[in-house]
């Protein structure tokens, strides 16, 4: 490490969030369109830490100031969603990449999105993220996947074309408003640990005043995000063979493992993998299944009613393995060292060999063959990621149907690479050992690009808040998709690679991908970093929903009238409003138009109609789940406080104890949630904290009268 050459810092002070001023002192004026900032076009370098949102300034991306606010180490999807959301909060941010023409690349799977994972790019695009938007501009296969199935396990998901995709993500990046880009690698983490505090709470290591390139330069920054994916002291498996890199011909980064564990952090190894390139022309593609794009895409990003290339969409081609094929992996894997050690690999996303392994009883697996682009002759044969010798794959290739002759271009490999313990975590995706050094991506037990970019633009979005001395922006598992993955991970952990589903959710019938923008885009206005367009966007599309609503709530009629205007109604005598009638699958808002019954529903844009459509369906299910949502924020509003001596609670075992110890929970529905925590160790807790808050309440009064005593337990949220 390098500490010596760090300078001292102050500790920073965090400010509340300021909305914009208004002469009404209520919520809606809070809620007002905030009037882009202008400040004079500036091409040096600036004396102030941070600058206003809505500025839109560019800097070249060769241009490297002495002094940053935030500087982020990656440009993969977290690294590039961690830029954008820090640029976006006021930061001065630098994006640092290994090579500039390789941001945005797609290291795996040409595609975005899936079950749960559309979820989450939906959710990143309400907070102004930028993956959502290439995707729609870059796809070329849409599908809504489980669409036969209810809105909230729906999952959006396109296969994109691997030089659109990395064309207008660069374009973004490299034009993004208080965002520069360096080609460097990042060997060292600077660090001050000279700064004290009376509090035990504070950081247990230091504070990040900077990171150090491989040149030995050293760039000075208040916050730092770590974005590296499979790039942490990355090293690829081909058979018996290994050797370091991140990616196929790319170096992996060292230094920053060294750092990371000189600090203190608890560091393990992961694995993962991705399959062979075929080349398409030896392919025969008339004895495969077809799988065609839908008819009208979903976009993505809300900002856009319809996809690029919704009239040039590909086709994808479905086959399978044979036992023939399990044959030869079988036989192959003493030859392969990726599988013979005992690293953790994805669970949901498998290896040909762990999935042979573990369903030795099933005679075929599905393989899915995808282009990877319009403009490509190769394919991504998704489900036949392995590490066998290379020698040995395109052989076992040749015995899948439709693959007879096929000729491989590029050999499949897996990847095995450090992460860090992610209950090392703040939820805001902080660090609790360094103040201002933030985690996102496969660092943390991750796996999938969705999952990253999630995570990206929350650590991003909290760096560039941070260093503008205001409040994190905190999503919880009852906001969205984002916040149960992220609790998941600072209160859980993750032995092995991590994925998002939609049964992670206890509240998937309020967190569903379509309304995305209904629960997050407010929280990211208030934090200051939601764009003017998104904002009016939003605020027209969200009227247009209540106007509707409203609308057939206002209409209510027995059932004879209701035949009357063409409806089969149960003659029950009950008066029902046309909103209500919408829960049944043969009733739709254009029938309701057609009939006269409501005014004004043709005017309706089909998106609006459709989300109406959808919240309406859900309805009578949804007091339930709000009732559950105040029994957990009900956990959430006790703070627990950090420097709790869980020696002192009764009734715990030791592993609980140790697990609290380690994880050190901030409320009591995080320690619920902690894995190992029983229902009877929860109770002990609760005792436990019952029990100081009355010490609490005396300290404070005795504080009052000019003695003072550090608070003990938990304090109530007001």
């Amino acid at each position: 490490m390098h500490s010596r050459h760090a300078t001292k810092v102050v500790a920073r002070q965090r400010r509340p969030i300021r909305f914009p001023m208004s002469p009404l002192n209520t919520s809606a004026a809070r809620l007002a369109l905030r009037e882009p900032v202008q400040v004079p076009p500036v091409c040096c370098i600036h004396t102030t830490s941070c600058r206003p949102t809505g500025v839109h300034t560019s800097y070249r991306h060769h241009t490297t100031p002495q002094k940053y606010d935030v500087c982020v180490i990656g440009g993969g999807h977290a690294g590039c969603e961690a830029a954008t959301g820090a640029a976006r909060a006021g930061a001065r941010t630098l994006l640092l990449t290994q090579k500039i023409d390789t941001i945005g690349e797609l290291s795996c799977n040409p595609s975005v999105g899936g079950v749960g994972k559309g979820t989450l790019v939906r959710e990143v695009d309400a907070l102004d993220g930028v993956i959502g938007r290439v995707t729609d501009k870059a796809g070329i296969h849409f599908r809504m996947l489980n669409s036969s199935k209810g809105s909230a396990v729906w999952g959006p998901r396109a296969q994109v074309d691997r030089e659109l995709y990395r064309k207008h993500m660069q374009d973004i990046i490299l034009n993004y408003p208080n965002l520069d880009v360096r080609a460097a690698g990042v060997f060292d983490l600077e660090f001050d640990r000279a700064i004290s505090s009376s509090s035990s709470s504070a950081p247990a290591w230091g504070v990040v005043t900077g990171v150090r390139l491989d040149s030995g330069e050293i760039i000075n920054c208040s916050q730092v995000v770590i974005c590296t994916g499979t790039f942490l002291s990355g090293e690829i498996h081909i058979g018996m063979k290994r050797f370091p890199a991140g990616r196929m011909h790319e170096a992996p980064a060292i230094g920053l493992s060294h750092a990371l564990r000189t600090a203190g952090f608890q560091l393990g190894r992961l694995q993962t993998g991705t399959p062979a390139r075929l080349d398409k022309n030896s392919i025969d593609f008339s004895k495969l299944g077809r799988q065609e794009g839908d008819q009208v895409p979903h976009p993505f990003s809300f900002l856009h009613r319809k996809v690029e290339h919704a009239d040039e969409q590909v086709v994808c081609f479905k086959t399978h393995t044979t036992p023939e094929t399990h044959r030869l992996v079988s036989n192959s894997i003493p030859l392969s060292i990726h599988i013979q050690e005992t690293k953790k690999g994805p669970r949901y996303c498998p290896s040909l060999e762990a999935k042979v392994t573990r369903f030795g009883h099933k005679a075929n697996h599905t393989v899915w063959l995808e282009p990877e682009g319009y403009n490509s002759d190769l394919i991504y044969p998704n489900g036949l990621s392995c590490s066998m010798p290379e020698e040995l794959q395109e052989p076992m290739m040749r015995t899948v149907p439709g693959l007879e002759n096929v000729r491989m271009v590029r050999p499949a490999y897996g990847v095995e690479y450090d992460y860090v313990d992610p209950r090392e975590l703040k939820s805001s995706l902080e660090t609790k050992r360094i103040e201002g050094l933030f985690l996102a991506g496969q660092i943390n037990g991750t796996t999938g690009y969705e999952e990253a970019a999630a995570q990206g633009c929350i650590a991003g979005i909290n760096a560039g808040l941070a260093a503008c001395g205001r409040s994190p922006l905190i999503i919880t598992r009852a906001d969205g998709y984002i916040g149960v993955m992220i609790d998941d991970l600072v209160t859980k952990g993750a032995e092995e690679p991590y994925r998002m589903f939609t049964s992670r959710s206890e509240y998937r019938m309020t967190v569903r991908c379509d309304n995305a923008d209904l629960r997050l885009t407010e929280k990211g206005y208030e934090a200051g970093i939601i764009s003017r367009e998104r904002w009016e966007g939003f605020l027209l599309d969200r009227s247009a929903i209540q106007n509707g609503i409203e609308a057939l709530q206002s209409v209510v009629l027995s059932p004879t009238v209701w035949e009357k205007f063409g409806f089969n109604m149960t003659k029950d005598g009950i008066p029902r409003s046309a909103y209500e009638l919408l829960r049944k699958p043969s009733i739709t808002l254009d029938t309701l138009a057609q009939s006269g019954a409501v005014q004004g529903l043709d005017q309706l844009e089909p998106h609006i109609k459709a989300r109406i459509v959808i919240d309406a369906t859900y309805a009578p299910h949804i007091p339930r789940q709000l009732a559950d949502l105040q029994v957990f924020h009900a956990d959430e509003s006790l703070l627990l406080d950090p420097d709790m001596d869980y020696s002192q609670v009764s009734g715990l075992s030791e592993e609980v104890r140790e697990r609290l110890q380690r994880v050190r929970p901030v409320t009591l529905g995080a320690a619920k949630r902690m894995e190992g925590m029983t229902p009877a160790a929860a109770v002990n807790l609760l005792k436990h904290a019952r029990r100081t808050w009355g010490a609490t309440q005396r300290a404070a009064q005795l504080s009052h009268e000019g003695e003072v005593i550090r608070p003990a337990a938990v304090t109530a949220r007001a």
